[in-house]
């Protein structure tokens, strides 16, 4: 294995020590980047342990303290983000990463991707495959359904702010706009990829081809934040996302929402004629 800094193979030392002496412990690898083989002076370590089924409710609380042992000093950052398997830390010299846990009995949908085997006490890793969480249909569809129905809730907001002069607030919610229209790109490309609607921005580079229209027409909708180039960026971004939201509901069988559009839209002239 080869690493980017002296620091991370430290980390990912103590790491490998601390789960041969924990006896909660049965298996170990690593993910990301590293574990791909694509890893740059910017990655940052995703680490992952599996207990045992009756320990691992006790390590899910002791975590924190799992982690201090794996750096210099105490760590500037350590937050799970109400994640409940997921703990994000940053340690005093830079290094930065994630420790996943999963138990003996539950641990396919922990990981997606390459891996590579740290240790494996019982050999439970042996020819796994992770594909990681992958949502039923119903909910796949049930989150599609919300981005293309919440869309016109935010550009309702949009128009609010824009009524009342409040530039800051509508060009925030441009933006709001602009992450639904890149949730249904994502949705569009892989309507399973449900966790990518939270943080569509996430290496959409590597999810989405850099040949996709899409990705260029949003471009354009990016604008000064003066009222007419605003306007203009809403009524961009409300094109965009009719062509591709139809698109969605029909092949995925989801109703849409075209009452409401109309409510909207009648917003939207009354705005604009306000406006001239």
């Amino acid at each position: 294995m080869s690493f980017e800094s002296e620091e991370q193979q430290a980390v990912l030392q103590r790491f490998v020590a601390a789960c041969e002496k924990d006896a909660r412990v049965v298996s170990a690898f690593l993910g990301g980047s590293f574990a791909a083989g694509t890893a740059d002076e910017w990655s940052d370590l995703d680490i992952y342990l599996i207990t045992t089924d009756e320990s691992y409710e006790e390590f899910l609380h002791s975590r924190e303290a799992f982690i201090r042992r794996l750096g210099e000093g105490e760590p500037v950052f350590l937050e799970d983000f109400d994640l409940p398997h997921t703990l994000f830390f940053v340690f005093a010299d830079g290094t930065e990463g994630e420790l996943g846990s999963g138990c003996e009995s539950r641990f396919l949908d922990m990981h997606e991707g390459p891996y590579k085997v740290l240790l494996d006490k019982k050999g439970i890793l042996a020819g796994v495959e992770f594909s990681g969480y992958q949502p039923a249909q119903h909910e796949q569809v049930e989150t599609l359904r919300r981005q293309v129905y919440w869309f016109w809730h935010d550009l309702s907001h949009f128009l609010t702010a824009m009524g009342r002069g409040h530039l800051w607030w509508a060009q925030g919610q441009l933006e709001v706009l602009r992450r639904c229209c890149m949730s249904l790109v994502r949705l569009r490309q892989n309507l399973a990829a449900t966790d990518a609607v939270e943080d569509p921005y996430f290496k959409v580079e590597i999810a989405i081809p850099a040949s996709d229209l899409a990705l260029a027409s949003l471009q354009t909708t990016i604008c000064p934040m003066e009222p007419g180039a605003m306007l203009r960026s809403a009524l961009a971004i409300i094109t965009f996302y009719q062509e591709l939201a139809h698109l969605l509901v029909e092949r995925h069988g989801v109703s849409y929402p075209a009452d409401l559009e109309r409510v909207i839209l009648t917003r939207l002239e009354r705005l604009r004629q306000a406006t001239g």
